[in-house]
């Protein structure tokens, strides 16, 4: 029986597929280790170097299993699922063909996923170049295990990157595999929403267990920020937004009115409020509606933080303002998860 498959899914990979696979290699785990790869119809020399390496990590007691096509590229949704139907590990290792595994990485969450069965378990890691996307690393390595629930709101997508995915089988089954929307589908978000909406856990090891490569190449440019946008919306209002009888937007900048102007007829009923800091969108005393389709436009007040009413709905990007926003925030004593999400 075979412990745990890394699923690799690689479109024109050959200058990474040596790093990456010498990173399997030269895993510390004591399983049994498959890894199953599924070309998605690469035009370069991936082929060729994949066979190459398939000897060298049999050596090893390393099993590979090639699967893949030579017609027009389907996406990576597909190639990922093309890859799990094919392998046959209890758990599944999900590794891009960019990035680097350190010695450890199966070993460490293997033993997490095994008291967390049905949960995806992710990992810190670091960039290469170093000192690219600072921000983003820091807020995803610096989530606490609640913040791994409630910010999932956020632009930054999944609170725990997809390279650093490992999980039992049945996780994946239960979600029902990677959306094949194709190019510009945002697939790993819409996975991991839906498998928190079956009531799935998630679970960070503390360790960085990833080299995340950061290269203009890389499938994340491909996809739409409006596409994110409108994944997001439709969740926090199923999620949150319905269950909710009002709430208070905190910004009444570009960014909390774009929120509004894209949330349900109902859910902008619930709006009591715009709230902000800035003197002279406080003075405007109102943000008035004047797009709507109704008769009479929506208006909504625009108050100080310190006289909004909770729950709120956070329109702010952290840590971009000196940590004035994140004091203003903390001196209202919020639980966050329950009196407040992010959607910066």
């Amino acid at each position: 029986m075979t412990d745990v498959s890394i699923i690799i899914p690689v479109y024109n990979g050959d200058k990474w597929i040596d790093d990456c696979l010498r990173s399997v290699e030269t895993q510390n785990f004591n399983g049994k280790l498959e890894v199953s790869i599924f070309n998605d119809g690469s035009t370069d020399g991936t082929i060729s170097k994949l066979e190459e390496w398939r000897e060298t990590l049999r050596e090893k007691s390393i099993s590979v299993t090639l699967g893949g096509h030579t017609s027009n590229p389907r996406g990576v949704g597909y190639a990922k699922n093309q890859a799990v139907e094919q392998s046959s590990g209890v758990y599944l290792c999900f590794q891009d063909i960019d990035d680097v595994m350190s010695p450890d990485r199966v070993s460490k969450q293997y033993q997490a996923a095994r008291s967390e069965q049905n949960s995806i378990i992710g990992s810190k890691f670091h960039r290469e170049p170093e000192g690219s996307t600072e921000r983003f690393t820091k807020w995803a390595n610096t989530l606490s295990q609640d913040q791994l629930y409630s910010q999932i709101y956020t632009s930054h997508g999944p609170t725990l990157i997809m390279p650093t995915w490992f999980c039992h089988r049945s996780v994946y089954n239960k979600a029902g595999g990677f959306s094949e929307g194709g190019k510009g589908v945002p697939e790993d978000l819409i996975f991991f929403l839906r498998h928190l909406e079956l009531g799935g856990g998630l679970c960070r090891v503390d360790a960085d267990l990833l080299m995340y490569r950061y290269h203009p190449g890389a499938t994340t440019f491909s996809i739409h920020e409006d596409t994110i946008w409108e994944i997001r919306m439709e969740y926090i209002q199923k999620q949150v937004l319905d269950k909710w009888e009002s709430f208070t937007i905190w910004n009444a900048g570009k960014q909390g009115k774009k929120f509004y102007r894209n949330l349900s007829t109902t859910n902008q009923r619930k709006v009591a409020a715009f709230c902000d800091v800035d003197p002279k969108k406080i003075k405007c005393g109102a943000y008035i509606y004047h797009e709507s389709k109704e008769k009479i436009k929506p208006t909504v007040p625009i108050v100080h933080f310190q006289s909004a009413k909770p729950p709120f709905i956070i329109c702010m990007k952290l840590d971009l303002t000196g940590g004035e926003f994140e004091k203003n925030l903390a001196s209202l004593n919020l639980k966050e998860g329950v009196d407040f999400f992010h959607f910066n």
